[in-house]
């Protein structure tokens, strides 16, 4: 089988950040790692599993929504992958994301889809845990560019 892409990057070499990690056709998948992987620092679950919802709802619901393909958690909990149409630019999915964090950060009420007849999960939320998240990623993001958006190697 062939390797995907995403295994070959280097792991150790990845910082909090935003980076182009493929191409497909129209489709931009950004990688929006929020933790440096293999550190023994990850996502909590309730926190990783409400910034989904409201991340995702934000996306879904801005400027940008009719080319957003996904928005979703990374399995090994140390980010998130964001698929955008190539009609967005860099620095477009640079504001989507800083504009996610700045609407995690300061969301207050009811997480959206968290009931139990919407989410598989109900249970399993962490709003302030999601916030802390954002509130990192805040400052990581402040003055990201798209010469960033690359892997170290």
């Amino acid at each position: 089988m062939k390797t995907i892409a995403s295994f070959t990057v280097n792991h150790d070499l990845l910082e909090k950040g935003m980076y182009v990690s493929r191409i497909d056709g129209d489709v931009v998948t950004y990688d929006v790692r929020m933790k440096k992987p293999n550190q023994g620092d990850y996502l909590e679950p309730p926190a990783l599993h409400t910034f989904e919802h409201l991340f995702a709802i934000y996306a879904r619901n801005s400027e940008f929504a009719d080319s957003v393909i996904y928005v979703g958690p990374m399995g090994c909990r140390t980010g998130f992958y964001l698929l955008l149409r190539d009609n967005v630019s860099k620095e477009q999915a640079i504001s989507l994301m800083q504009g996610a964090l700045d609407f995690v950060a300061d969301f207050e009420g009811e997480i959206p889809g968290s009931k139990r007849q919407e989410c598989g999960n109900y249970l399993e939320h962490d709003l302030p845990g999601a916030k802390l998240v954002a509130q990192d990623m805040q400052q990581v993001l402040a003055a990201w560019t798209p010469a960033q958006m690359k892997y170290a190697e």
